[in-house]
């Protein structure tokens, strides 16, 4: 079975200030998309490689939907969540429960972005 996840947003109310977060935390570039349905929406795409495990996402900016609050939670792959997680707090963000152990599954870390969205880290060490 393939992962069933095939897209995720996280909505944010400051492009600028999520993405400056994510591209830290994380050391990635996010990339501008462009919707042709709407002039109201902005988004920047996570990297992606559709060839291996993950399902891609973006950080969505639309004045209709408000950041946190939601009751989704997605995790993002980490070599060791600890590494991560050692970011969150100089790139403007909260670390709501520290890397712990979730048995034979790894661990995980549980954070919160600058725009309140409530964001899980997973790894295997």
């Amino acid at each position: 079975m393939n992962n069933p996840v095939g897209w995720f947003e996280i909505y944010v109310d400051n492009l600028e200030r999520a993405q400056k977060f994510y591209e830290q935390v994380f050391d990635i570039e996010l990339e501008s998309l462009t919707d042709p349905t709407s002039d109201n929406l902005q988004m920047l795409a996570l990297p992606s490689n559709y060839e291996t495990y993950g399902a891609s996402g973006a950080l969505v900016y639309t004045p209709d939907i408000k950041a946190g609050g939601n009751s989704t939670m997605v995790y993002f792959s980490c070599e060791d969540c600890a590494f991560e997680e050692s970011k969150v707090i100089d790139a403007g963000g909260k670390i709501e429960r520290s890397k712990m152990s979730i048995g034979e599954y790894g661990c995980v870390s549980i954070i919160m972005d600058t725009e309140g969205n409530i964001i899980g880290l997973h790894s295997q060490k």
